[in-house]
């Protein structure tokens, strides 16, 4: 009996079968794993950084074989796709730029010692298990950095991305990095547990839903493994009475719709300030409208489908209680009549904080409008979620904005009259029930690495 079997949600049809390895197997590449750690912990900064380089050089050799593989198995469209493999590349040429500057000794004047030092030590291998959504990036992200602080790293993949997952790997197994350094385990998840357990994994990260981090942080503690959860959120984005509408609608509808609406960084509820509500209003429904919905191999489609029936399904359910519970629906809604996970651009009114639309995550192509009364009220909105990612603020007055965001926005990220997704160059992560820990900028590289102080004892050099 095939354990795994991927299936393209653009046609309906199976892509792949794929069998579960034996846990005999998985102990061998964990043994493995450690070993190679072990002779790479000892590489300098500077040659682990040449390692990450080639990684990066080897990623766009496969790049459209990549990007038509991810669009295949998790629809979104191949431009889409494409990106990714791009920033992907960049999280290799920032690290490999910035990595050792990061990883550099510390020397401190310190009270009573002839000197004390700070090094960031590896600590072994890195277990990661990650979504669908980003089937590229959210490996590159974890996966980069750790191995530039020494490490070896394992990936679970989603497992109708299972294709991707494995690409990956040969990908990394053709570039300068040994090949035990980097695998990707297909598992079951009481095997994944184990894997956990086992006593030469060291740290484990997942991104994904706040119901699996508690399980998986969860499994971590029982054997007191550092953990980094990456979780779902529900993004407010506020417009201010000041804001430029046209581009606030312009870009809530991007942040939203990109991806198919499947990112958890994504504008999920748009909160206007009363004064500009119905002008607003007005602007984004023009722009949801003219999101094209197809064929996410077709250069004019801006929408493909979402990575499966049951996730269309699930979303579908979430309007449909939302609606139920008050909510109205202003475009969108139905499920076409037409093969394939396709969901079209939705947006609601008349959210209310007993539905799904207000207090959960829907990853999908579905906004929630809410209707503030002033600035003051925006911020309550957005800050009143369990959830805490990121947002945004859109107000012609940018050092307002700045100080809101500072001050007020209860989120890891914020977004100032744009949307970035991404940068290599800052951190990610959020608070409450999205997670802790954070990637990128400098900060990912130290999250599994041992802060180890050494005290010199002795009086100082005259």
């Amino acid at each position: 009996m095939t354990d795994i079997t991927t299936v393209n949600p653009t046609t309906g049809k199976d892509i792949k079968d794929y069998d579960y390895m034996s846990s005999d197997e998985v102990n061998k590449i964990i043994d493995a794993s450690h070993q190679a750690f072990l002779e790479w912990r000892q590489v300098s900064h500077e040659q682990r950084a040449k390692v990450i380089t080639s990684i990066g050089d080897t990623l766009l050799k496969h790049k459209e074989e990549l990007a038509k593989l991810m669009t295949e198995e998790r629809g979104k469209t191949y431009e889409a796709s494409l990106g990714e493999v791009d920033l992907c590349k960049a999280i290799c040429v920032f690290t490999a730029e910035q990595g050792a500057a990061a990883l550099a000794e510390d020397e401190r004047e310190t009270e009573g010692l002839k000197k004390g030092l700070i090094s960031y030590e590896p600590i072994g291998i890195i277990y990661g298990i990650q979504p669908w959504n980003f089937p590229a990036y959210q490996v590159f992200r974890y996966t980069i950095a750790n191995l530039m602080a020494g490490n070896s790293i394992l990936l679970k993949h989603a497992s109708n991305v299972t294709g991707s997952g494995l690409l990956i790997e040969k990908i990394l197994h053709e570039s300068d990095l040994p090949d035990a350094l980097f695998r990707t385990l297909l598992i079951s998840h009481d095997q994944s547990e184990k894997v956990i357990e086992h006593d030469k994994v060291r740290g484990v990260t997942l991104t994904g839903s706040d119901v699996a981090g508690r399980v998986v942080a969860q499994q971590a503690a029982k054997v007191l493994k550092k953990t980094v959860m990456e979780l779902g959120s529900n993004d407010a984005f506020i417009v201010l009475d000041d804001a430029d509408l046209d581009l606030a609608a312009a870009t809530c509808a991007h942040a939203r719709l990109y991806n198919n609406g499947e990112t958890c960084i994504a504008a999920k509820r748009f909160v206007v300030v009363d004064s500009v509500y119905d002008e607003f209003r007005k602007l984004v429904i023009e722009k949801f409208n003219s999101y094209k919905v197809g064929d996410p191999m077709d250069d004019s489609t801006d929408i493909g489908p979402l990575s499966s029936a049951k996730q269309r399904d699930n979303l579908h359910q979430q309007v449909q209680e939302s609606v139920s519970k008050g909510a109205t629906i202003t475009l969108g809604g139905e499920v076409p009549d037409m093969p394939g996970a396709f969901y079209p651009p939705t947006i609601l009114e008349n959210i209310m904080p007993d539905q799904p639309a207000y207090k959960d995550e829907l990853f999908g192509p579905v906004a929630s409008l809410i209707r503030a009364k002033d600035q003051d009220d925006a911020l309550r909105i957005a800050n009143d979620s369990r959830y805490g990612l990121g947002g945004a603020i859109f107000s012609k007055d940018e050092d307002k904005a700045i100080s809101l965001a500072q001050q007020y926005f209860d989120t890891g990220m914020v977004y100032i009259n744009g949307y970035d997704l991404v940068n290599p160059g800052l951190p990610f992560g959020g608070v409450k029930n999205s997670g802790y820990g954070r990637e990128h900028g400098g900060f990912g590289i130290k999250e599994f690495v041992n802060i180890k102080a050494v005290h010199v004892v002795g009086k100082k050099s005259a």
